[in-house]
């Protein structure tokens, strides 16, 4: 057998052997398979702390075409108003994907809201305090004419919160060494407010009052948590 024949050979090995090894290594078992998928709509309260539903405010609905591809990317989606007594409101937008594999990446608002027409002005990552822990969450200050809508969002990837795509890439590949495909929650909450860290107190207090409304389990579900071996 001459040289080019066995380098040929050999070649053809590593290749057979690499196809090999990503058809074993790539994950098939869906986590929400395991754990469930959860009810947004008995997930979230109705009412929990001074919050509550705000029933005066309309419900309004996404395009058909819109509405197509988020029915695309996502098993659920909730949109809601709180309000308090104060007579301040929160809009909370949540959307689940039992699948968050590349082709279903959740939609991140500092992308979704410029395509709407909204400037994004302010960009930053930071904590929510939350009893003994906190919530890594990003803030975002989004501009429309007068319109000034202070933003803070998380995204829980299987059982971690999230704020960057490359976290997000890196505990898709923990999960996926143990061939699991976690599911994802995008959890965004903004109000209208032209004073941003006003706005963004606001949503400290949102989040605080809706985690204690939650038990362990829910609050692993929305705020992260469950371990990655789950």
């Amino acid at each position: 057998m001459n040289a080019t024949r066995r380098r040929a050979l050999v070649v053809s090995g590593l290749m057979l052997g690499t196809a090999a090894l990503a058809h074993v290594a790539t994950p098939r078992i869906h986590l929400a398979d395991r754990i469930g998928k959860p009810d947004l709509e008995v997930l979230f309260p109705p009412q929990f702390g001074d919050w509550r539903i705000d029933t005066s405010m309309p419900i309004i609905l996404p395009s058909p075409d819109v509405q197509a591809k988020l029915d695309a990317i996502y098993n659920q989606v909730l949109a809601r108003t709180y309000v308090n007594r104060r007579g301040q409101r929160i809009m909370l937008s949540v959307a689940y994907g039992g699948d968050q594999s590349d082709g279903t990446r959740a939609h991140r608002p500092e992308v979704c809201y410029p395509v709407q027409g909204f400037q994004v002005i302010y960009n930053r990552v930071d904590q929510i305090p939350l009893d003994a822990t906190s919530l890594p969450v990003r803030r975002l200050m989004a501009r429309l004419g007068g319109r000034m809508e202070p933003i803070s969002y998380w995204i829980v990837v299987g059982g971690e919160a999230v704020t960057s795509g490359g976290q997000q890439k890196f505990v898709e590949l923990r999960y996926g060494l143990r061939g699991l495909i976690p599911d994802g929650m995008l959890v965004r909450i903004s109000n209208i407010e032209p004073d941003m860290q006003r706005g963004f107190r606001l949503h400290d207090e949102f989040v605080a009052d809706l985690r204690r409304a939650m038990d362990g389990d829910q609050q692993a579900r929305v705020f992260g948590g469950r371990p990655i071996e789950a």
